[in-house]
């Protein structure tokens, strides 16, 4: 599907992407919309795809140890995603999705080598068919589009981290959000499959002290 100078389309035609990767609270998905707009591409949150198939997997009554099963659910889920919802098997599950039960089941279901095997074409297929876009999760620039324009890696301190996913999250206190944001990191950086980590050639932003604008801006001239 790609060559070496970049993802291409199904016509051969050089595909534009920018790869952001980082852990929870970095700000991915805020500076991946906001460059999105910027460059006139549609944005990809495909950690809300793992969480629709958590969501999916537990609306099944699926249990979540059994690989096999949950890669069958990823497979046969009817996930669509934009701007604004997430709607999994006809079900508006945008606010479910982010609640603390599929918070904490998420990495179980993303160490699942199938699950990750299935959403990465699904990933690439949305490329595709939309001539590009800005994707963020934790594997986009070293698994999904490694030969992607731009490649980011964001990452804040973990107090900073917290307090914006507890904003995120009324019903939870800081002290709870921290102590899933350390559960979620260690998971997703040592699990065996496409675990969470920089890639070589990515462009490493800390945003504890930056603005959204102030990471887009300097996305925008790395891109030229």
């Amino acid at each position: 599907m790609s060559i070496d100078a970049g993802p291409v389309g199904e016509t051969g035609e050089l595909l534009r992407v920018v790869a952001i990767d980082g852990p929870a609270g970095s700000g991915k998905s805020t500076v991946a919309r906001r460059l999105a707009e910027r460059l006139g591409l549609e944005y990809l949150d495909t950690g809300a795809m793992y969480r629709s198939v958590a969501f999916a997997a537990m609306a099944r009554e699926v249990d979540l140890a059994d690989s096999d099963a949950i890669v069958e659910v990823a497979r046969t889920s009817d996930i669509h995603i934009d701007d604004t919802s997430v709607i999994v098997d006809g079900v508006d599950a945008t606010t479910q999705i982010r609640g603390p039960e599929v918070t904490r089941s998420v990495s179980t279901v993303a160490a699942i080598s199938g699950v990750r095997e299935v959403l990465r074409v699904r990933q690439q297929a949305w490329v595709v068919e939309r001539g590009g876009g800005v994707l963020e999760g934790r594997d986009i620039g070293t698994v999904v589009f490694p030969d992607a324009e731009l490649k980011v890696y964001l990452s804040a301190s973990a107090a900073v981290r917290a307090e914006r996913r507890a904003g995120e999250v009324s019903a939870l206190d800081y002290e709870t959000v921290a102590a899933d944001l350390a559960a979620r990191d260690a998971a997703d950086s040592s699990r065996q499959h496409d675990p969470l980590t920089q890639a070589p050639d990515a462009v490493h932003i800390d945003t504890t002290d930056l603005t959204v604008d102030e990471v887009v801006d300097e996305l925008i001239a790395r891109l030229g």
